[in-house]
């Protein structure tokens, strides 16, 4: 009898396999890796990145060559979370050894292992052990050992199962976060399924069953002071696909490790998907502007994410859950979450501080796509999901969304972030999709917005003729006010638009707002409009100097 090969028809059993196992562990793995541990959805991530390598292979034929070929473009567009990079990094090093393979026996496989675990490290800017890194190193190990020792692709796989097993109980010894936290490495974790796909196509084992999920872990403190940084002490995730010639990355790489940590690029050929957590969410776009194209912008808030697996998301079993005498049990299916469009990280972390889950990049001369804002809808656990696209020009694109996904979707048709802000408030994730959009909508027609912009171009407006270069007041009915300079423009709308009902006005200062113009913005409310109270917070947006939110 002829020893096992890993030909195209078995290699998309178990890619789909593989992504089966891991949507059936995903609360599992999910569980096991919350704040203090960096990127807390990895069970999601991982799961979406599979789902579309998977997606990847429709109409492709069973030869290895387009099959391997689908397999890493698939992962690449795909990734999500720092896992979900380092997965499709493996992923890609799997099918590049074995898209050239007649048939890939137990010494082939072994070698593709190999390239996988190489590349993930080469990803990664500083490689951490005690992750999924290394799990899939001394699997890989294992498993060429076995090769080189005459095993056929069965005894293989179980050599690299049992010795990735081991390292990933031994994870905690070498990550203090993982043992502060009680956990294994959730990457870790969610590889080993792989390794169990395999086995099931090869052996026709089952794959294993996922266990109920356990209550996230508790935060936990350090037990030693240290004066070292740690990447759970950076409280944002950025990520997006960049366009960029590769002679340009090695560059942006460098500007991204002088702003934050656990940063995974992949890619090549003029296509990168790119991973950071920072504290600089503009230098992090920034960078990848400079090296070229930024595109599929993702933001997501690490604190605000813990907050959702220790309260939002409460597994049953928890304090929260039904109880005899208590209230019915809330699944994740029957809650509700925010996604919001938003640009400048200070809109950004006032978004996620009012409870936006998800924060896609986008606004005024940058609006995110359909897709965009279907992967951030996707990205989230709960049944039903509210999208607030904060510009006239979003809600068309927003309500293509509910037709692309198995959520419920509900649109509040929000045309400024000062309206989107003032929706929140009015934000119960235990309320349903349609119910939240009605209640955050009465919420935002609630707040008369304004904003100030420059004219790009010569114009008529209601109030007078606009030259290239004016100061543009902007109200709910259109141009208020057409000046020569930012405050004028600026005053000339908020005497235009503030009535006797309105007592509270929130400013957001954008990245272009002088200090000078917003002290006097400050200083002609307190004497035109002493009964109305100000409160600035620097917003960051481009383009836009402020943006005004009346109460």
């Amino acid at each position: 009898m002829a020893p096992p090969v890993l030909d195209a028809a078995t290699l998309r059993r178990v890619l789909v396999g593989f992504h089966a196992g891991l949507a059936a562990h995903r609360q599992v793995i999910d569980n096991l890796n919350v704040y203090p541990v960096p990127d807390g959805d990895t069970g999601t991530n991982m799961t979406l990145t599979m789902q579309s390598v998977v997606e990847s292979l429709d109409g492709v034929d069973d030869e290895l060559e387009p099959l391997c070929a689908a397999v890493a473009h698939g992962a690449l567009m795909g990734a999500r979370g720092n896992s979900g990079v380092i997965l499709a990094q493996i992923l890609r090093g799997v099918a590049g050894v074995l898209r050239d393979a007649e048939a890939p026996d137990a010494s082939v496989v072994a070698s593709a292992l190999a390239a996988a675990s190489d590349g993930a490290y080469s990803a990664v800017a500083r490689p951490v052990e005690g992750t999924i890194l290394t799990v899939i190193r001394e699997a890989s190990e294992s498993a060429a050992a076995a090769a080189a020792a005459g095993g056929d692709l069965t005894e293989m796989f179980d050599a690299a199962r049992d010795r990735g097993g081991d390292a990933l109980e031994r994870t905690p010894e070498m990550l203090a976060v993982l043992a502060d936290a009680g956990v294994v490495d959730a990457g870790g974790a969610g590889l080993l399924l792989l390794f169990d796909a395999c086995l099931a196509e090869l052996d026709g084992r089952p794959m294993p069953e996922a266990p109920e999920p356990s209550d996230p872990p508790a935060v936990a403190g350090a037990s030693e002071p240290s004066d070292e940084p740690s990447i759970a002490d950076l409280r944002y995730e950025v990520m997006f696909l960049l366009d960029a010639p590769d002679s340009a990355v090695v560059g942006f790489k460098a500007a991204w490790q002088d702003i934050g940590d656990s940063i995974v690029v992949v890619g090549g050929d003029g296509i990168w998907n790119c991973h950071i957590h920072t504290d600089d969410i503009g230098a992090a776009i920034e960078a990848g502007i400079a090296a070229g194209r930024p595109h599929r912008i993702q933001i997501t808030d690490l604190l605000d994410q813990a907050a959702e697996h220790s309260e939002s998301f409460a597994p049953l079993g928890s304090d929260d859950a039904a109880s005899p005498d208590g209230p019915a049990a809330i699944t994740e299916a029957d809650r509700c979450s925010v996604v919001a469009v938003g640009a400048g990280a200070g809109v950004v972390e006032v978004l996620q501080s009012m409870g936006a889950h998800r924060v896609v990049a986008g606004g005024q001369s940058m609006n995110p796509s359909t897709a965009e804002l279907l992967a951030a809808v996707d990205s989230l656990p709960t049944g039903g999901v509210v999208v607030l696209p904060n510009n006239k020009n979003i809600i068309a694109v927003a309500e293509q969304v509910g037709g692309q996904t198995e959520r419920t979707v509900g649109v509040v048709p929000t045309r400024s972030v000062v309206e989107g802000i003032a929706g929140l408030l009015a934000f119960s994730p235990e309320a349903t999709a349609d119910q939240n959009r009605e209640a955050m909508a009465a919420a935002a027609t609630s707040v008369t917005a304004g904003e100030v912009t420059r004219a790009v171009r010569d114009a008529a407006s209601a109030v007078g003729p606009v030259a290239e270069g004016d100061w543009l007041g902007i109200g709910p009915e259109g141009i208020a006010a057409v000046e020569s300079d930012t405050a004028a423009a600026a005053t000339a709308l908020l005497d235009a638009i503030i009535d006797g009902d309105h007592e509270l006005l929130t400013v957001l200062t954008g990245a272009d707002a002088a200090a000078c113009t917003t002290e006097a913005i400050v200083a002609h409310m307190a004497e035109h409009h002493p009964e109305v109270e100000v409160e600035v917070s620097d917003g960051g947006q481009p383009l836009y100097p402020y943006y005004f939110g009346l109460e």
